[in-house]
């Protein structure tokens, strides 16, 4: 059953993404997402970006995301969920990795964390320095904030695994979590195995009925044949 929302606040983070923050809180966890439903439009998946109040980060990339980027405060959003399993904090010491705009699901996971007196170090990746999320969010909730674009343009020139490597090495984490691109978890779930480090991996995928009935989000990768991302994960833990 959906439920509807009105938008209280909307935020610009960067030049195709905003945050829309509603007038009352939906209880979830950092990890799970809804789906999100528009009149005339259709329904997509989205990450939570935090729960007290409830709010949604929305990168504009296609027809839905880009309808709700025209909407306005006092508009109203459809949704269902919270669905799907979420990240589970262990440890006192967080390493989170973010790709793009898997960085805005960490944060409600980086506050969480932190409210619970764990340390949070984030290693965040983009194309560009326009591109980055959140940062800023990320140092004022007190995590330590590491940064690579493919252009060099801020931080590290290259891929976000190099920086995630340096502080594994230098600052022993007591898990990895991350969220982004497939490739992305692939190489991080290899150094993490490299390193024997526990790791949480949030796997992206094609969403439709969000309640694993139609098998479209099933995530091939080298996961367990028939691992839908809806009902299984989205994220996955090794522990």
């Amino acid at each position: 059953m959906h439920q509807v929302l009105k938008i209280k606040e909307i935020r610009v983070e960067n030049y195709r993404t905003k945050t829309f923050i509603f007038g009352r809180p939906v209880s979830s966890q950092p990890g799970q997402f809804v789906m999100a439903w528009l009149p005339g439009i259709g329904e997509k998946p989205l990450s939570i970006a935090a729960d007290f109040p409830f709010a949604l980060t929305v990168v504009a990339v296609g027809p839905f995301s880009e309808a709700l980027h025209r909407l306005q405060i006092g508009d109203r959003l459809w949704v269902r969920g919270p669905l799907g399993h979420g990240f589970r904090v262990a440890g006192q010491r967080l390493l989170l990795a973010g790709g793009g705009y898997g960085v805005a699901p960490l944060f409600f996971l980086a506050r969480k964390a932190i409210a619970q007196g764990c340390t949070v170090e984030l290693c965040a990746g983009a194309r560009t320095a326009a591109d980055i999320l959140l940062a800023a969010d990320f140092e004022r909730a007190g995590a330590v904030v590491h940064i690579a674009t493919e252009d060099g343009s801020l931080g590290h020139q290259g891929l976000v695994t190099a920086i995630t490597e340096n502080v594994i090495n230098e600052n022993r984490p007591d898990a990895l979590y991350a969220c982004g691109p497939v490739k992305m978890l692939e190489a991080l779930e290899q150094q993490c195995q490299q390193y024997n480090l526990p790791h949480q991996l949030s796997w992206e995928a094609h969403m439709r009925c969000g309640l694993g009935i139609c098998g479209a989000c099933e995530v091939h990768s080298h996961r367990i044949p028939g691992w839908l991302a809806c009902q299984d994960g989205p994220v996955s833990d090794s522990s």
